[in-house]
């Protein structure tokens, strides 16, 4: 690859070229990437690449922090879409995710949620009575938001929740993963699915395939810019967390007026 001369480059391509050479750089140094096709780059390059850098550092960070403005303005069109359609066009947004409480209820309360968190362990014993004393309003969404890199269990139990589902079975399997919390694991999910009298050759074929239909709800969540869980939206409201049930009373009578 030939690396063009700066001073023949205009400042727009200049711009431009600079911004695929920091692509180019994370690309060649990047923790991701084999070594066998690091190999393949010579070191005369790497160092080419690296000089422009030590050259021009104000202009990578200028680069960056645009790229970083476009990503957040990206981030805030698509939180402004999902919290205007969770009361404009709630049954698209629902999609086949399961859902507890009001079939059509008044309210929408979407969760984002990992089953090995334990902000959401203590989230679902709030949601619980709330949900049992208002489930003639409110409409209760799970999503799944499996943080797979801190959580080794978090996508094994989403996966097993969502063949619980495909028997009708998901918020039972939901409640068992969330009280039994510290039994995550192989032996649980089975015992759980024998529990609620599950077809189990069916309850394992599922598993293998529930990792697309988990797959759209994290990406949903990366979308509107999701770093934890629980993450919630009552109508409109979005929230991180949850302390107790007169919190979600209190959101509940805001939304409502």
């Amino acid at each position: 690859m030939a690396i063009v001369s700066m001073r023949y480059v205009s400042p727009r391509r200049w711009f431009g070229w600079l911004a695929g050479l920091l692509v180019l750089c994370f690309t060649l140094f990047g923790c991701s990437i084999p070594t066998k096709a690091d190999s393949q780059v010579s070191p005369q390059l790497k160092e080419q690449v690296l000089q422009i850098i030590r050259d021009n550092p104000e202009a990578i960070l200028d680069s960056v922090q645009a790229y970083q403005r476009k990503q957040q303005a990206a981030q805030q069109q698509a939180q402004q879409a999902f919290l205007q359609q969770t009361k404009t066009n709630p049954k698209a947004l629902i999609g086949t995710s399961p859902t507890t409480g009001a079939k059509a209820g008044k309210v929408l309360l979407v969760e984002f949620s990992d089953f090995q968190c334990p902000y959401c362990s203590k989230a679902h014993a709030i949601l619980q009575p709330f949900i049992a004393k208002h489930r003639d309003v409110v409409t209760l969404v799970y999503k799944h938001f499996p943080l797979t890199n801190i959580h080794a269990e978090a996508m094994p139990a989403a996966k097993a929740a969502w063949a619980a589902g495909q028997q009708g079975q998901f918020w039972a399997f939901h409640d068992a993963l969330f009280t039994h919390q510290e039994q995550l694991g192989e032996p649980f999910y089975q015992e759980t699915a024998k529990a609620l009298k599950l077809d189990l050759t069916r309850f394992d074929r599922d598993r293998a395939n529930a990792e697309a239909a988990i797959q759209q709800d994290v990406e949903l969540g990366k979308k509107l810019g999701l770093a934890g869980t629980p993450f919630f939206v009552m109508n409109g409201e979005a929230f991180s967390g949850v302390s107790s049930v007169e919190e979600l009373e209190q959101t509940l009578a805001q939304v409502s007026k």
